[in-house]
C-alpha cells in the first residue's frame, strides 16, 4: 500500500495549526489510487496519568472546561485524567510529573506506561502517552492550573468505586479518561499488590 501527498498547506494557525492536504493512495481492491482532499489538525502530542492512590484505594481527578463539550448535555466541564502537550525535547514521563504538580497539587512515585495511541486519525496528528502513577492522596485537592495558561482546574479525590460509578454512569465522558479507568478497575488488585 502507498500513499503520497500532492499538495499541502497552511490553512490556519492559532492554537492549532490546520493544514490542508491533497493526497493519494492505494485502494484494497487495487486499480487508480484514490485522491481526496482533507484538512488536518496539527496540536502535537499529549501525555496523560491517572494518579492512583492503592494504599487508600483512592483515584484523583481534575474537572475543568473544556471547548470541544460546549454542546454536551451535561456542559462543558469534564472529570478527567491529569495531561499535557508534551514540548521538543521532552519525554512523556517529565510531562505527567510537571502536568500533575501544575494541576493537581500532586506527586507522582512510580509510573505505568499504558498505551500510546492516536486520540483521533480522522482528522488530527496527535498521539496520547497514557500512564497511571502510584501517589498519596493525602492533602491533594483544591482549585489548580496555570493562569497564564487560561486554566482553572478543580481536583477531585474519589474512591475507586466511586469513579467507576461515575465511569458506568456516563459522567465520564473523555477517551482518555475512560482507557485509564478501565485499565485500573482489570488490573487495580495488581497494583494494589505492588504499591500499598
Amino acid at each position: 500500500m502507498k500513499w503520497e501527498i500532492i499538495d499541502d498547506r497552511l490553512a490556519y494557525e492559532g492554537f492549532f495549526r490546520i493544514r490542508s492536504l491533497r493526497l493519494s493512495h492505494s485502494r484494497f481492491q487495487g486499480g487508480d489510487p484514490l485522491v481526496v482532499k482533507r484538512e488536518l489538525l496539527e496540536r502535537g502530542h499529549a501525555a496523560a496519568v491517572l494518579p492512583y492512590d492503592a494504599r487508600r484505594d483512592r483515584i484523583v481527578l481534575i474537572e475543568q472546561f473544556r471547548v470541544g463539550a460546549l454542546e454536551a448535555e451535561r456542559g462543558p466541564w469534564l472529570l478527567e485524567t491529569i495531561a499535557g502537550m508534551i514540548e521538543p525535547g521532552e519525554r512523556a514521563e517529565d510531562v505527567v510529573r510537571r502536568e500533575a504538580l501544575e494541576e493537581a497539587g500532586c506527586q507522582l512515585g512510580e509510573l505505568v506506561r499504558l498505551y500510546e495511541y492516536h486520540s483521533t486519525p480522522g482528522g488530527a496528528s496527535e498521539r496520547v502517552t497514557l500512564f497511571v502513577g502510584q501517589t498519596d492522596s493525602e492533602g491533594v485537592g483544591g482549585i489548580h492550573g496555570l493562569e497564564h495558561e487560561g486554566e482553572d482546574i478543580r481536583v477531585h479525590v474519589l474512591d475507586a468505586e466511586e469513579a467507576f460509578a461515575r465511569m458506568d454512569s456516563g459522567l465520564v465522558d473523555n477517551a482518555m479518561t475512560l482507557i485509564a479507568l478501565l485499565w485500573l478497575r482489570l488490573n487495580r488488585e495488581m497494583l494494589r499488590e505492588r504499591w500499598a
